[in-house]
């Protein structure tokens, strides 16, 4: 992702792959601190919510995460498609193709564990639902959390030339400058 040396063409596409890269970072990092709420504080707390309210609470549970959810979730989806077709320069097929390996097994996961247990919680509170939706949820839980660590391994870290501080702009050595 160099823009130097590139006609106009080059750069609008390495603007668009800067665009899609950070996209995808930003899904990314925001599903990864959403599922450890989720694991965390969410999922746990159904049981506490009473049989009498629990269909009711399941079903706006359900559609309000996928508002919370949904589009994060494509758009991770979508990107990291993309980053497998069109990689920076830094990012080898290997390397893509082990983000698309997580978010198979995340979306895997999602359809074929979590969803299940939703459904069978939308008709009343089933304890073993309930405990099955928890413990499978880790594999969600680790496979975002090494999507995170993943999608941080492959930003481009350059360090700017200078930094701005309260006293004004720094060089690199940490002298204020003149």
């Amino acid at each position: 992702m160099k823009l130097t040396g590139m006609d106009e063409s080059e750069k609008m596409n390495d603007s668009l792959l800067k665009l899609i890269l950070l996209a995808n970072v930003a899904a990314t990092l925001y599903l990864v601190g959403l599922i450890w709420f989720v694991q965390l504080v969410h999922y746990p707390l159904f049981g506490h919510v009473g049989p009498n309210v629990f269909s009711a609470y399941e079903t706006a549970h359900s559609i309000r995460t996928t508002i919370a959810v949904g589009p994060p979730m494509l758009i991770e989806a979508l990107t990291t498609a993309l980053l497998l077709l069109y990689r920076p320069a830094n990012i080898s097929f290997i390397s893509a193709l082990i983000g698309a390996v997580l978010l198979a097994v995340i979306w895997f996961s999602t359809w074929f564990l979590q969803v299940p247990q939703h459904t069978i919680l939308a008709s009343g509170f089933d304890p073993e639902a309930h405990h099955f939706l928890v413990v499978s949820n880790w594999l969600r839980t680790f496979a975002w959390s090494g999507r995170g660590g993943f999608v941080l391994s492959i930003l481009p870290v350059k360090p700017p030339n200078s930094f701005v501080g309260r006293s004004g702009p720094l060089r690199r050595s940490g002298k204020a400058s003149a």
